[in-house]
């Protein structure tokens, strides 16, 4: 089974936090999905932010981060407010 970190955005920090909610692999974060990642980061570490969402999202995807379409940024900002509400 391949590592977190083999993925696109995950470093070793993101993929021991991503480990310690339960997604240990690249499969599982991709079954997962980067909401629902990020969702189970949010209850663990109330500090993780919209960048980080953009990493999953990234990972999922296979891509920079900062290269996700505009719409799909915008629909994972508004998922990032919405848990802030």
């Amino acid at each position: 089974m391949a590592e977190l970190t083999s993925m696109m955005n995950i470093g070793r920090e993101m993929a021991k936090k991503l480990d310690a909610v339960g997604i240990g692999s690249p499969e599982e974060l991709i079954r997962s999905g980067a909401e629902q990642a990020f969702l189970k980061l949010k209850v663990r570490y109330p500090n993780v932010c919209l960048v980080h969402l953009y990493a999953l999202e990234g990972a999922v995807r296979n891509v920079e981060f900062n290269s996700l379409p505009e719409d799909r940024k915008r629909e994972l900002k508004e998922f990032s407010d919405f848990l802030k509400a």
